[in-house]
């Protein structure tokens, strides 16, 4: 039982004893304030003389107020010292507060493993104004996270649901071994069929693991790193450019991807006749269908059809009214 829990039943068992203690006097002919009174002296044992004097069904019913109440008196006085003396109250309420916190969210993302994947990543996501969580199983070492955190296993149902999986946009699992970011994969899979799940993969043969596990997306950063270091070698200012109209923010331009919905007006339209960068400023870069290949650079002759993924660039206003326009209704 969580220190939490222990607190708020010794309290809740106690004023149960107080109120119940209080009623039964009541009933005896005593007033509110003396049954009160009574109840107290009684519960904490304090050895005062009864408010008035007690007949054989007052003392049998005082006889039960001191086993039940004295008992839980001392049990709540223990447990409220110990957290106490050990520093937990502020812990608890903190702890408290940002459970409540993460119930509240929606559309955040769960990174699972804060290493150093696990804070690059959650930096990147906190700067694009999404919510993140962690989980880990060192207390330690989310102590210093500024993100809520759930200290645990999160190959546990319940440590993913107190995350609020139910209502993740997407899940990562950043762990620094295959074996745990597949079980963490497969686990998230049966709890959400929808959740968009990215996975890390460190050795190669993991990757086809990981995708059979679930995983929407499996990255492996010695590659991606690879990858990165040989296009600034090879294309510099091209590698550059993308990395700051993605992660940097310093340039007005971004890269967006828009999804058209299923009750769009623009399914089945042509770009020329939904008139895209005359109307939004903003300029399609690339078409795909969901799980398929990507179209580059669509001619205006290109049709949009639900469900597809429309990759553009511009600034922010720009693409907001390419949301808007996709987002039109029939």
């Amino acid at each position: 039982m969580t220190d939490w829990r222990r607190l708020r039943l010794a309290t809740t068992t106690l004023a149960f004893v107080v109120v119940a203690g209080t009623l039964g006097y009541l009933l005896l002919g005593f007033t509110f304030l003396e049954a009160l009174y009574q109840t107290v002296i009684t519960v904490t044992t304090v050895g005062f003389s009864e408010v008035r004097p007690l007949d054989a069904t007052g003392r049998i019913f005082t006889m039960f107020v001191v086993v039940g109440g004295a008992g839980t008196a001392l049990y709540t006085t223990g447990a409220l010292l110990e957290s106490l003396v050990e520093g937990r109250i502020t812990n608890l309420y903190g702890r408290r507060r940002m459970d409540q916190a993460i119930g509240r969210m929606r559309g955040h993302v769960i990174v699972c493993g804060w290493g150093r994947v696990g804070h690059a990543l959650s930096g990147y996501m906190a700067g694009s104004d999404h919510d993140v969580v962690v989980i880990d199983t060192s207390e330690e070492m989310l102590a210093g996270s500024e993100y809520p955190y759930i200290v645990g296993d999160a190959t546990d149902d319940d440590v993913l649901r107190a995350a609020g999986i139910d209502h993740a946009r997407a899940l990562v699992a950043a762990l620094d071994h295959d074996a745990g970011n597949v079980f963490i994969t497969v686990t998230a899979r049966s709890l959400r069929s929808d959740l968009f799940i990215v996975a890390r993969a460190l050795a190669d043969s993991s990757e086809s693991k990981l995708r059979r596990a679930g995983a929407d997306r499996v990255v492996n950063p010695y590659r991606i790193g690879g990858a990165r270091m040989a296009a600034f070698v090879l294309q510099p200012h091209v590698a550059e450019f993308l990395d700051v109209v993605m992660h940097d923010g310093s340039l007005e331009f971004r890269l967006e991807e828009v999804v058209v919905p299923a009750s769009s007006s623009a399914n089945g339209r042509t770009l020329r006749e939904l008139e895209v960068q005359d109307r939004t400023g903003a300029l399609v870069l690339a078409m795909r269908e969901p799980g398929g290949d990507f179209v580059p650079n669509p001619s205006p002759e290109t049709r949009v059809a639900a469900g597809q993924i429309v990759i553009a660039v511009g600034t922010a206003p720009q693409l907001v009214a390419l949301e808007r326009l996709m987002a039109l209704t029939v």
